[in-house]
C-alpha cells in the first residue's frame, strides 16, 4: 500500500494477500467516513502493525488501535509507528484478540475491524518449508487442527465491538471462502457479506457490515 515498514522475525511479512484486504479495509473506512466524519478502526493479529498503520496512513480521520498476542510482535508495531511518525494516532497493546480492548471506550463504537489472522491448519504448518517457518513465528501461521479457530472467534465476537453499520474484514486462507462466508451468515450478526478475490479468483478476503440491532415488540 505504498507504506515502508520495518520487517524481523518477531512478525510475519506482509504478503500480497494482505495488502488486498488493506485496500478493502481502506474502501469501506472510506464508505464509513461521510457519515460519521472520523472513525475508530481496530486491528487484530496486527503483527508488525502493518494493516493499523496503512489505514491510517492513507486516512488521517482515523483513531487506530492494534493488538497482538505475541509482545514482540507489538514491540515492532511500536517501533514501525514511530519509523512512519504515527505514534501519536496508532496505539498497539497486548493480548489475546479482542480481549485488549474489551471495555466501554470499545464495545459498539467500532467502525471498522480488520484482523489478517492465522489461519493454516496445525498439520500444514508443521510439513511448511524452513525458508519460511524457520524465519517468522509460527504463532502467525497456525489457526489450529482446521486452520479456523482464531477466525470462529473473531466472526463471533467482533458483533460486540462493531457499531451499526460497521464493518468486520479479515483476510482467509485458499478454499475457506465458502464455509467462512456459511459461518458469517448463521451468526446472525452481519450483513451485506462481501467476498474480495485475488487475481486468480480466489476468495483471500471477506467483509461483513454489522446489523442494525432488531426493534423489540411493545
Amino acid at each position: 500500500m505504498g507504506v515502508e515498514l520495518l520487517a524481523s522475525a518477531e512478525a510475519l511479512i506482509p504478503r500480497v494477500e494482505t495488502e488486498l484486504l488493506g485496500w478493502t479495509a481502506l474502501e469501506l473506512l472510506r464508505e464509513v467516513l461521510p457519515k460519521r466524519g472520523d472513525a475508530t478502526v481496530i486491528d487484530v493479529c496486527t503483527g508488525s502493525g502493518n494493516l493499523a498503520l496503512a489505514l491510517a496512513w492513507h486516512e488521517p480521520r482515523t483513531r487506530v488501535w492494534g493488538a497482538d498476542l505475541s509482545e514482540q510482535a507489538v514491540a515492532l508495531a511500536r517501533r514501525n509507528a514511530v519509523h512512519l511518525k504515527l505514534a501519536d494516532r496508532v496505539q498497539f497493546r497486548c493480548g489475546d484478540l479482542l480481549t485488549p480492548f474489551d471495555s466501554p471506550e470499545f464495545l459498539a463504537q467500532v467502525d471498522l475491524l480488520v484482523c489478517n489472522p492465522p489461519y493454516i491448519s496445525s498439520r500444514k504448518v508443521a510439513g511448511m518449508s524452513d525458508e519460511i517457518v524457520g524465519h517468522e513465528p509460527r504463532l502467525a501461521f497456525d489457526g489450529g487442527p482446521l486452520g479456523i479457530r482464531i477466525l470462529q472467534r473473531l466472526i463471533n465476537q467482533a458483533p460486540l465491538f462493531l457499531r451499526a453499520g460497521g464493518w468486520l474484514a479479515f483476510e482467509i486462507g485458499l478454499g475457506q471462502g465458502r464455509g467462512i462466508r456459511r459461518r458469517l451468515e448463521k451468526q446472525g450478526g452481519y450483513v451485506d457479506i462481501r467476498e474480495v478475490c485475488d487475481k486468480s479468483g480466489e476468495v483471500r478476503a471477506l467483509a461483513a457490515c454489522a446489523r442494525p440491532p432488531r426493534l423489540r415488540s411493545p
